[in-house]
């Protein structure tokens, strides 16, 4: 049976409610894990790879990465895994991301990298420069706020 009249006018409302509430509850929650966590420090790599290159660039740095070579991941003081990223205006821009908890093993670790193992995938960066910036996590969503967050 067609809905017609007021039958029509309340599916409607009903209708517009519920896709407004469900659409409230996706938009509106929170992500229930911070990106990092305050205290620890991220590595930010900003670097570009030679034009023409990237997707060599990319099999060669997941090849080398998620290798049992790679020294990185042995780390106690590594938190979170890495990610490497590409800028989605400047193909030829990548960053590489990651969440530490003593950033001069990281740097330790990277000295081996760059002057013993010499990964493959660096012949494919311009310049050859393969150095982070770190940064210091001042605040991140405190655990009783994600815990209310979730309900």
């Amino acid at each position: 049976m067609p809905l017609t009249g007021l039958s029509l006018m309340l599916h409607l409302i009903i209708k517009k409610r519920y896709l407004t509430d469900h659409a409230a509850d996706e938009e509106g929650s929170m992500a229930q894990e911070p990106l990092a966590t305050k205290g620890n420090y991220l590595h930010i790599y900003d670097f570009r790879v030679q034009k023409g290159h990237e997707d060599e660039f990319i099999r060669s740095f997941e090849k080398f990465d998620y290798s049992d070579g790679n020294p990185m991941h042995k780390s106690s003081a590594q938190v979170k895994d890495g990610v490497l990223c590409r800028d989605t205006e400047d193909p030829q821009r990548f960053f590489l991301i990651a969440e530490w908890a003593d950033i001069e093993e990281h740097a330790r670790i990277r000295k081996v990298l760059a002057n013993e193992i010499k990964p493959e995938f660096i012949k494919y960066i311009e310049g050859g420069k393969f150095v982070p910036k770190y940064v210091e996590v001042v605040s991140s969503t405190p655990e009783e706020i994600l815990n209310k967050a979730a309900g």
